[in-house]
């Protein structure tokens, strides 16, 4: 795999998304279908039909998409797209067929470190995304710097790469770089919470990403059938309690402060539960629904008893 850290370095993020990006670079600027544009794999960034996307399709409608896209061909036929994600959806919206690219062969890592940095640009982008874009483009620092001598040079390299990767996202140093990309490890319900502002970064970071997948489940289990969010000093003793052996569910209601024999479990059948949501629902989606009208019932019954001790 050739290195591109050079090329990179030259061309940068002005060249690439600047007012005449195919002028600077001397790429040539080609109308490509919409049909032939296929996502970067593993694409970290949500591409979410809101308000701004809105917006963005009515100005691509008027005035076209006026900074075209970065794509790499693809070895079974079309395009991968590098940059222009959103701009891609917003043609799409604004039923273009056509959208203007830049064709450009890349390796995997300077595709990669593209991608991620174009995005980066963006005013608000959110911690899980934050976090995969993360580890995605320090891996492709690390491949292009990987050298074949000593294993410690090669460390000191790591370290080296997390730090420039630091200072080039606007963190404050390489540990905070660490702190995100620890988020990959967490399941998506808890994943969601950060996003959310329910759990604060550093203590998802810190505590929840060290337990396994079925521990960071045990814990949401006893959540969702209490309603309760543990504490950051609860989240820090689940973690030094999975560090012990016979983790189990009764130690981590222990640790919450809650009363085991208090917990119900109830199941329902899928095909029951089907007739009352649409397919393409998801399994939490279909729980947050339920917990939402629960929460409507139990407020409805405490209205109710209110009534009653008034009379």
């Amino acid at each position: 795999m050739k290195s591109s850290a050079a090329k990179i370095q030259m061309t940068g993020l002005d060249a690439l998304f600047g007012e005449a990006p195919a002028q600077v670079t001397g790429d040539q600027i080609q109308e490509v279908a919409l049909s032939e544009l296929h996502p970067f794999k593993d694409h970290p960034f949500h591409v979410i039909d809101d308000e701004k996307m809105q917006e963005m399709a009515e100005s691509v409608a008027q005035y076209g998409v006026l900074v075209p896209g970065i794509v790499r061909p693809r070895p079974e036929g079309g395009y991968e797209i590098i940059a222009g994600h959103r701009r891609t959806r917003a043609s799409e919206l604004a039923g273009k067929e056509t959208m203007p690219v830049i064709v450009r062969d890349m390796d995997d890592d300077e595709a990669t470190i593209i991608m991620v940095d174009s995005n980066l640009q963006r005013e608000k982008i959110l911690p899980s995304e934050k976090a995969f874009a993360y580890k995605m483009k320090l891996e492709a620092m690390n491949h292009q710097g990987q050298r074949s001598d000593l294993t410690c040079e090669r460390a000191v390299h790591r370290l080296k790469s997390r730090d420039i990767l630091a200072q080039q996202a606007g963190e404050k140093s390489g540990m905070a770089i660490t702190r995100y990309i620890s988020l990959t490890r967490l399941i998506e319900p808890f994943l969601q919470y950060v996003d959310e502002g329910k759990i604060s970064v550093s203590c998802a970071a810190d505590y929840l990403s060290a337990l396994s997948e079925n521990q960071q489940w045990d814990v949401k289990q006893v959540m969702t059938s209490t309603g309760l969010f543990p504490s950051p000093k609860q989240m820090a003793e689940l973690k030094e309690y999975s560090r012990a052996n016979g983790w189990n569910a009764e130690g981590v209601c222990e640790i919450l402060k809650v009363q085991v024999n208090k917990l119900v479990q109830v199941t329902i059948k899928s095909k029951k539960l089907s007739q009352y949501f649409p397919k393409e629902y998801t399994q939490q989606q279909m729980e947050e629904v339920i917990l939402s009208l629960l929460e409507s019932w139990k407020n409805q019954q405490k209205g109710a008893e209110q009534d009653g001790n008034d009379i």
